[in-house]
């Protein structure tokens, strides 16, 4: 495609997505109401919006990143696509009847594409190209020990609780749990950009970072990554609806499980293509702050504002994991820190991760 016509294109889809859901909400034409042809093709074109423009949105975060540099850049891609990610799943939770476990569904799946499918692909295509990568081995421990931690209180811990049933949290827990989530995010946001900048940073990642080519305008990226973040998080609910009334009338099983893979895939997809990126480009450190700054992020925000819809609505709210998530989510954080031990990897490194992502995969359509 030609430079003026993805110019277009980065201009129109944010203006064309904000526009559609406005126009759908004053017509009064709610994700409930009309005939099935008609929220069928509404839900349709909703949705082929909605995907083109989250491409698009995270196209001008990473015009913005490339200027702010790093590790800066690295927090408005990650927060560009929490803000995707937990307006999808909060529409869905909302629509119809209750689906408790949707959000466990899709945190589990950010986590395990982004450190076995993303971290493997970068490790493995970057291995390949330049034999070896170095990496910054304290920001990696950090990545690996936020989201370790981040992981067990949130994903593993609701199992083994006695107050409620198996799997949930009472609301004094999951209030308490949200609130400690939120602080350790915030805590290693302060240290990976402020305390310990130079943790998180290679040293050529400095002067590559605020490259920026001369027709980008950061002004204009901010504006029209704003106004697409507010038509995504609008049309939301007209592709959650779609998606929820498509699997009940086809009665597909392992339905959340489906749903929460294909929510994480759908926002990770152009975040995965800007590691793995940045991995070949032998900016290995930049691609790993991406993908695994996705993980925490996920967990550190999106968890507490599914929690927080969940005790305002009260709709229930299922954390837990069931035993082979939880086995698949320990292997996949035990390799990380294996990799991670040293300051060098290799496309062996990445092959071992992606093993694991196929494991997951499969196990989604054959449990």
């Amino acid at each position: 495609m030609s430079g003026f016509g993805r110019s277009v294109i980065s201009y129109a889809m944010p203006l064309a997505a904000l526009v559609m859901a406005v126009a759908v909400r004053a017509s009064g034409l709610s994700v409930d109401e009309g005939s099935p042809s008609v929220r069928i093709l509404v839900g349709a074109l909703s949705s082929a919006i909605m995907f083109i423009t989250i491409f698009v949105v995270l196209d001008h975060a990473e015009a913005v990143a490339r200027r702010v540099g790093e590790p800066y850049g690295t927090l408005v891609l990650t927060f560009a696509v929490t803000a995707i990610e937990v307006s999808i799943i909060v529409s869905m939770m909302l629509h119809g009847e209750n689906n408790p476990t949707l959000a466990r569904e899709s945190v589990f799946s950010t986590v395990m594409i982004t450190s076995t499918g993303v971290v493997g692909m970068c490790l493995a295509l970057g291995g390949w190209r330049h034999r070896k990568q170095a990496i910054v081995r304290q920001g990696t421990s950090a990545y690996l020990a936020v989201l370790i931690a981040l992981t067990v209180m949130t994903l593993i811990l609701p199992t083994y609780t006695q107050t409620t049933g198996p799997g949930t949290f009472s609301a004094a827990q999951l209030g308490f749990v949200s609130v400690l989530s939120v602080l350790l995010y915030a805590s290693f946001v302060f240290a990976q950009t402020i305390r310990h900048r130079d943790d998180f940073v290679q040293g050529h990642e400095h002067d590559v970072s605020m490259r920026t080519a001369p027709h980008e305008s950061v002004s204009a990226s901010t504006l029209l990554l704003l106004i697409g973040l507010i038509g995504i998080v609008m049309l939301a609910e007209q592709v959650a609806a779609s998606v929820e009334d498509t699997l009940v009338t086809y009665q597909v099983t392992q339905a959340d499980s489906i749903v929460g893979a294909l929510i994480a895939g759908l926002v990770l997809m152009p975040e995965a293509i800007s590691a793995v990126r940045a991995s070949l480009n032998n900016e290995l450190q930049r691609g790993l702050n991406v993908a695994m700054g996705s993980a925490c992020a996920t967990i550190g925000l999106t968890i507490p504002a599914v929690a927080a819809a969940s005790l305002l609505t009260g709709r229930g709210l299922t954390l837990g994991l069931p035993a082979t998530d939880t086995v698949l989510l320990i292997l996949a954080l035990f390799i990380c820190n294996v990799s991670f031990s040293t300051e060098r990897t290799t496309f062996l490194t990445g092959m071992v991760h992606i093993v694991v992502f196929f494991t997951y995969i499969f196990l989604i359509f054959v449990p």
